[in-house]
């Protein structure tokens, strides 16, 4: 079996996960902070529209973007020699954008759970807003995106049309484990999609795991505050 599918797929989720981390939480700080409950609905709506439109379609809007004679493609290949279409980079780019909405709804759920009053008590007691982000959502608020965190990073891994579109199935340099999998069948080769299958497999059993453990400690950890 030809390990480079699984090497180029864990690149891929692994970088796009530190790019949806923090674009998530930032995002869901946003949303949550904001007073008009008519912007909030239009912004929430743009954020997660990524996860109800079809990989394709995101695709094809990727591709309207940073397309080589688009002016943002062709900005960047013209000033910078950067071709983001059909390369590594493209296979990040969407893995972000299909996977961002998970990230971002977890983060904002986990966010409006935390209790209202234990906020008002650190501006009580002269607190800045940073410092109460940090030190007072950010902990209460952190399995809940702990758990967004690794769904996000598990739908970067398995991202298929998103990627097919814009980075193409290019062997040894675009070609994740889901394009793999699609080309070996496409082949014919049943028997050499085994390993593969058996990787991805596995790999969603352990982030599953993992999701679920951070949500037994979050409700753990909800259930002893409602206590005191």
């Amino acid at each position: 079996m030809n390990w480079s599918p699984m090497v180029i797929s864990l690149k891929t989720a692994s970088v796009s996960i530190i790019i949806t981390f923090f674009l998530g939480i930032f995002a869901a700080k946003l949303v949550v902070g904001m007073k008009s409950d008519k912007v909030r609905i239009v912004i929430d709506g743009v954020l997660t529209l990524p996860l109800v439109l079809p990989p394709t379609v995101l695709g094809f809007f990727i591709l309207l973007i940073l397309g080589v004679k688009r002016p943002l493609g062709k900005f960047l290949l013209d000033f910078f020699s950067v071709k983001i279409v059909f390369s590594w980079t493209a296979t990040v780019v969407a893995a972000v954008v299909v996977s961002f909405p998970l990230m971002y709804r977890s983060a904002r759920g986990a966010f409006e759970q935390v209790d209202k009053n234990l906020i008002m008590a650190g501006r009580t007691l002269g607190m800045s807003e940073r410092m109460i982000f940090w030190r007072i959502i950010m902990p209460l608020a952190l399995p809940g995106i702990a758990s967004g965190g690794i769904l996000a990073f598990a739908r970067g891994l398995g991202e298929f049309g998103a990627t097919a579109m814009v980075a193409g199935n290019i062997a040894n340099k675009t070609r994740t484990l889901p394009l793999a999998i699609y080309a070996e069948v496409a082949a014919g080769n049943m028997e050499g999609s085994y390993g593969y299958v058996a990787v991805v497999v596995l790999i969603s059993f352990i982030v599953l795991s993992l999701m679920n453990y951070f949500t037994i400690r979050g409700s753990k950890y909800t259930d002893k505050d409602d206590l005191k």
